[in-house]
């Protein structure tokens, strides 16, 4: 690949990163906001609603990542979901009636699974496996950026225009995510190595399913089991956080709750950098172990103080956990699925089993709320991440470089 063409591509994957960062992980506490504060929701049917969006999610990411792993025009498929996803967000300021919301969440959730498994696939099909630490870091730090950029502006528009302009500040992002994934050279993608084959490798037989992959393999599975606890435990904090703000003072919260994302997104960026830096050569599990570690004494802070701008500052710690795990989560995937060419639909598969997790967090803290209060969903939350950080204690390095023995992901597939 030519420099010229090379440096297209990383920009173009820059930009694509950027601007999908707020449409890959939905409307989430701004949904919450509008609800109470327009519409006068209560924090059992917000719940229900996002439980039911994640939900519809989660069911198509197994099935989004084996499409990403068959099909080769894969920057179409994300101008499709981006287009889709658009389309709900436009819908959502003309319409209060529970079953439209939850129907637009839904639809936009569901198009939205291919945005993880396909920016992970045209990565390691450009960069390869030996350059993919290094890209997918990059990749976190601009999806990271894209985030904070687009919760200062929604916090601009709603100060100016009320919360319903976040719909519209979305459905923009998302338009521009076309445009972006438009410029990446269809020609640079080795399609066999973006599903997690070696170069020049070839399968013979039938390929043992992502199901199959990850019963089979115990690390993957113990991976698993953490990963949902860990978004059981996380997804529901900042929803709850903005509620609380969303009562002290309704027309703040969106700014505060903007506010909030900014600091915990400015904390991802150098995450995601040192990942990308670091990862390979210090291997996977410390920097596990520290974002795991950050969760439950986040949670636990949460109920220290009803502060304003104490729930703002404990917010930066999200920045710690999340962006570590997100840039991270690729990473170990690859590690125990390289060579069996199914990276994209195991990666899938485990989307839905945290997936789960978030979707069920929400629904739970709505339900701690109205029997105990607040602060019993953070020490409920709380304690859950404190589970998730003791079976990661028990997990072994996944890195290749750093580990004495071959990956069992390739000793399971033999």
């Amino acid at each position: 690949m030519d420099r010229h063409l090379d440096r297209r591509n990383n920009l173009s994957l820059d930009s694509l990163n950027f601007f999908l960062a707020d449409v890959r992980d939905g409307l989430g506490p701004y949904l919450a906001i509008y609800l109470l504060a327009v519409h006068q929701w209560q924090p059992s049917s917000i719940g229900m609603v996002m439980t039911l969006a994640a939900v519809a999610g989660l069911i198509t990411q197994g099935p989004a990542g084996a499409l990403i792993d068959r099909v080769r025009s894969k920057r179409a498929v994300v101008a499709v979901a981006a287009l889709l996803v658009t389309l709900g967000c436009l819908v959502l300021p003309f319409t209060s009636s529970f079953g439209l919301v939850a129907l637009t969440q839904a639809l936009s959730a569901v198009a939205a699974s291919v945005f993880a498994p396909a920016i992970a696939a045209i990565s390691l099909g450009i960069t390869g496996a030996k350059a993919f630490t290094r890209r997918t870091g990059r990749n976190e730090t601009f999806n990271h950026a894209g985030n904070a950029c687009a919760a200062l502006l929604a916090g601009g528009f709603a100060w100016l225009f009320g919360p319903i302009a976040v719909f519209y500040l979305m459905a923009a992002m998302a338009l521009a995510s076309i445009i972006a994934v438009s410029c990446v050279s269809a020609e640079a993608i080795d399609h066999d190595v973006a599903r997690g084959l070696e170069t020049g490798q070839t399968v013979t037989g039938e390929m043992p399913s992502a199901l199959r992959i990850l019963l089979d393999n115990r690390t993957l599975l113990l991976f698993a089991m953490c990963c949902a606890l860990f978004h059981l435990a996380n997804a529901a904090m900042l929803p709850l956080v903005s509620q609380k703000l969303a009562q002290a003072n309704a027309h703040l919260a969106t700014p505060l709750t903007s506010a909030c994302i900014v600091a915990a997104q400015l904390v991802m960026v150098p995450m995601a950098w040192l990942v990308g830096l670091k990862a390979d050569i210090w291997g996977r599990k410390p920097l596990l172990l520290a974002g795991f570690l950050i969760l439950p004494i986040r949670g636990v802070l949460y109920v220290l103080s009803d502060d304003l701008y104490w729930l703002v500052a404990v917010q930066l710690l999200d920045g710690i956990g999340a962006g570590l795990f997100g840039a991270l989560f690729p990473l170990v995937v690859k590690d125990l699925t390289q060579g069996t060419g199914r990276f994209n639909v195991s990666l899938g598969v485990l989307s839905t089993v945290f997936g789960l997790g978030a979707a069920l967090s929400n629904s739970l803290a709505g339900f701690v709320v109205e029997g105990a209060g607040y602060s019993a969903a953070f020490l409920t939350l709380a304690a859950i991440a404190a589970l998730a950080f003791g079976l990661l204690l028990a997990m072994p390095e996944t890195c290749l470089s750093r580990r004495a023995t071959r990956p069992e992901a390739a000793v399971a597939m033999e």
